[in-house]
């Protein structure tokens, strides 16, 4: 059965099209979504689904910048029954934890991960699918999301220090400096947004514990005891994990609030074994990274968790049938020029 999200993760998406002048009935239709789907905020779709539709319409619109422009005009409400709760947080650090929690009313293809480094802190997050594909757009309408929300509750004046994205950057940047008004940086070796420590902690002015208390119930009432498989969770966590070093099962137990024996338990309930879970997230994240041209080869060894750039290429030759070096080059030949882009 395919993993589904709320419709309302595509919020905006039909007024957009429409602002654009681009028609999206084929792409939609070649994705076996509809209006009526997408007009209804509570309905599940597919995750594959969401995120190649977007893909597709940023290609077939021409706008590089697709997702984002959704994310522009999104506002906190828009985060469904959960947005109560999260206006009333008493600091950005507990609505963050609420987007954690309440994840599978909202977004559950979204991972988060929230590293506190020194006098900064990193968002990162991943738009985490069933089956590898681009997600470009879906990560940047995502961390767009993010940092409205952060936006919002802490007001107009904070500015976090960069917006990371691992892409490259669109012909025109003109969309990403309004709406962020930082440093941007691509080829990142993540996405998310780094801020100041001091951010987590701000005081929310807004903030009404009872009103928090009395959402969280009503939140709790609805609260769904399928969830994901514990096979999605654990892709989630490697994910955002691998690239920093720190995807042990160690880690990842943790990260999922359980202990290795439970972790190693569960997976075996999907018929699954954690060492083929992460050789399953490699292939993904390789094949991202070798189309990023400002990774080299030792960098990509090194963020898959291989500390010799040979015993990477043994695994990619034993994955692909071919060296990673031959892989991006025949991967360089192919690619075709595109027309120019739009821009919102």
């Amino acid at each position: 059965m395919p993993k589904l999200v709320r419709a309302a993760v595509l919020t905006n998406y039909l007024e957009v099209t429409q602002y654009l002048g681009f028609n999206p009935r084929d792409v939609m239709a070649g994705v076996g979504l509809s209006r009526t789907q997408l007009q209804a905020p509570e309905t599940r779709i597919p995750i594959d689904a969401a995120v190649r539709l977007l893909e597709d319409s940023a290609a077939a619109s021409g706008c590089q910048t697709f997702g984002l422009s959704m994310a522009e005009s999104r506002q906190l409400s828009d985060f469904g029954v959960v947005s109560l709760l999260l206006s009333h947080q008493r600091t950005l650090r507990d609505a963050l934890q609420v987007v954690v929690n309440y994840r599978h009313l909202m977004n559950d293809s979204l991972a988060i991960f929230i590293e506190e480094a020194g006098k900064m802190v990193i968002i990162r997050e991943e738009v985490v699918t069933e089956t590898p594909m681009p997600s470009r757009q879906a990560t940047e309408l995502a961390i767009g999301v993010m940092f409205r929300l952060c936006s919002a509750l802490l007001g107009s004046h904070w500015h976090p220090y960069s917006v990371n994205f691992m892409h490259q950057p669109p012909e025109n940047l003109h969309l990403h400096r309004r709406l962020f008004g930082c440093n941007l940086e691509f080829g990142s070796e993540f996405n998310g947004i780094v801020c100041p420590d001091i951010s987590l902690d701000t005081t929310n002015p807004n903030a009404d514990p009872a009103m928090a208390r009395y959402a969280q119930s009503y939140l709790d009432s609805l609260q769904n005891h399928e969830g994901a498989s514990m096979l999605f969770e654990v892709r989630k966590a490697i994910y955002l994990l691998l690239p920093m070093g720190r995807a042990t099962i160690e880690q990842v137990a943790q990260s999922q609030g359980m202990n290795v024996r439970t972790l190693q338990r569960r997976l075996k309930d999907d018929s699954c074994a954690f060492n083929d879970v992460i050789n399953d997230v490699r292939r993904d994240l390789v094949l991202r990274y070798l189309d990023n041209p400002n990774y080299s080869l030792s960098r990509i060894a090194d963020m898959l968790g291989y500390s010799m750039a040979s015993s990477f290429t043994r695994w990619f030759i034993n994955q692909f049938g071919m060296p990673p070096a031959t892989w991006r080059a025949q991967r360089q030949s192919s690619a075709k020029p595109v027309a120019g882009p739009k821009e919102l």
